[in-house]
């Protein structure tokens, strides 16, 4: 009986341990340097592209009511300071937008793409990709 109770609290300590979610306070990587005679600390931030997906058929209602959802989606985000920048892309390929999440690990970039309503609906996949940034930086 010992043994089994050990065995289950190390598989919950585990469980808690390794588990990672978006509501999760862990901080986002940095690392100092020096460039251009500034100091600066570099950021890991996610960048989410947006590619058309393979359910591309729904009606011109059922879009539209996607595109609607996806915006408001990406804006709560971005209130949230999940997103720090978010857009379209021009033209007909297949990139379709990129976002910037401001996240501390992939798992939680991930599952916060693949919440978005048009992904959810096949109609947009993601490819997400660690990206190193200044902290804070923006579009000048």
């Amino acid at each position: 009986m010992k043994k089994l109770c050990f065995l289950s609290f190390l598989l919950f300590a585990a469980s808690n341990t390794f588990a990672q979610d978006s509501t999760s306070t862990q901080q986002p990587e940095t690392f100092d340097m020096e460039w251009g005679g500034e100091n600066i600390t570099m950021q890991k931030y996610f960048i989410v592209f947006l590619k058309s997906g393979p359910s591309r058929s729904q009606s011109e209602e059922e879009a539209a009511s996607l595109q609607q959802q996806h915006l408001a989606y990406l804006g709560g985000l971005y209130e949230q300071g999940i997103i720090n920048l978010n857009g379209p892309t021009g033209g007909e390929g297949d990139l379709r937008g990129f976002s910037v999440y401001n996240v501390a690990t992939m798992e939680q970039a991930v599952e916060y793409a693949n919440n978005d309503p048009m992904v959810k609906a096949g109609r947009l996949v993601v490819e997400i990709h660690p990206w190193w940034l200044a902290k804070g930086s923006g579009v000048k």
